[in-house]
């Protein structure tokens, strides 16, 4: 498979960590799955392992939690980062799912037995490969098109992109590689009928996405500036979006999401559900979140042979005419395949320890 470029990396192979959590004879999956390096975030997958094997198991493994304010409550009281807290917190969300015999996405009160697939694209040195890769995807159906963009690589790209697929669904993602210094990039890309700029600044400069979004039409997204609520909260009094984006992984786990839609939907800001990409568990976990209806754009969780060359999950994720359907077995609904967490692990942890 290709790399994967933004503005601020590239990645060509995952990292991901798998934490399952025991409890009357079921197991409940959850996945930390932060990017090496500073690709995305300060938090990296060794930094993630530590704070699961230090401190986060030690202060969680043999308690009795009856709900996801329980287990939230428990998990807000140790210092770690959201990516390794997430692992942690949405494996008890599996477990709960479970045990009421509900698939993950009915407990979260999603009401969609299929979701939208959006169609992400990376950075490639130069504008035919682009498009090429949207061409060849697109004959799956995906519902709209994300195209990754960085200074020097913008107002071309989507001006072919609107040449060669019409009035397809698009959108670009900056990563936060622009300031106020590239306003009339912006202004210019603001005609091109984009559904909206995700993250085009930095993720603290919300004064400068304010004056962003007053300057322009098309709606600005927010990613990596929603890392909880309260920046949430400050974004909207702002003026510094239109959109939200949710990575369950940013946010420290599902009950953090569901905290920020309630807001989303307070606050009448649209959302859609992100991912990093994660492994098969993570993706799946998306999918689950992206069925409630205050997620009114198609997600990033896109089908499995996609990213990767192989996974851990069975069956794989796939999209056909643009939608994932969503398994109906109780907790995540996908098997996670023992031989492939043998085949490709790299260390493992099991606590008690004897």
């Amino acid at each position: 498979m290709e790399p994967f470029r933004i503005s601020s990396g590239a990645v060509s192979a995952k990292d991901g960590i798998i934490v399952a959590l025991y409890s009357d004879g079921l197991i409940g999956y959850g996945e930390s799955s932060p990017m090496a390096g500073d690709f995305y975030s300060d938090d990296t997958p060794e930094l993630s392992w530590r704070e699961l094997c230090d401190v986060v198991i030690p202060a969680i493994i043999g308690r009795e939690f009856e709900n996801p304010e329980d287990w939230n409550r428990a998990l807000d009281q140790v210092e770690a980062g959201n990516f390794t807290k997430s692992g942690v917190e949405t494996a008890f969300w599996d477990l709960a799912a479970q045990r009421q015999g509900k698939a993950l996405h009915e407990l979260l009160g999603g009401v969609r037995r299929q979701i939208e697939s959006g169609l992400a694209v990376g950075i490639y040195d130069n504008i035919a490969d682009t498009l090429a890769v949207v061409e060849r995807y697109l004959t799956s159906g995906y519902r709209r098109v994300k195209l990754k963009i960085e200074p020097g690589r913008d107002i071309e790209l989507v001006r072919a992109a609107r040449q060669a697929f019409g009035d397809v669904p698009l959108s670009v993602d900056a990563n936060g590689a622009y300031s106020l210094r590239d306003l009339d990039v912006f202004r210019e890309l603001d005609d091109f009928g984009l559904m909206m700029f995700e993250q085009p600044f930095p993720g603290r400069a919300l004064e400068e996405l304010s004056e962003l979004q007053r300057s322009v039409s098309t709606p600005v997204c927010l990613d990596e500036s929603l890392e909880n609520a309260a920046l949430l909260k400050r974004a909207v009094a702002l003026g510094s979006m239109r959109i939200a984006n949710f990575k369950i992984q940013r946010i420290g786990g599902l009950h953090k999401a569901l905290e920020m839609v309630r807001l989303c939907r307070e606050y009448s800001i649209p959302a859609w559900v992100g991912t990093m990409p994660e492994l098969g568990i993570g993706q799946a976990q998306g999918a689950a979140l992206a069925a409630l209806n205050d997620f009114v754009y198609p997600t990033d969780v896109e089908a499995s042979s996609r990213w990767f060359q192989d996974d851990i999950i069975r069956p794989w994720i796939e999209v056909q005419d643009g939608l994932i359907e969503l398994p109906a077995a109780p907790g995540l609904g996908y098997r996670v395949d023992q031989s492939k967490i043998q085949k490709y692990a790299i260390a493992s942890r099991c606590f008690p320890e004897a």
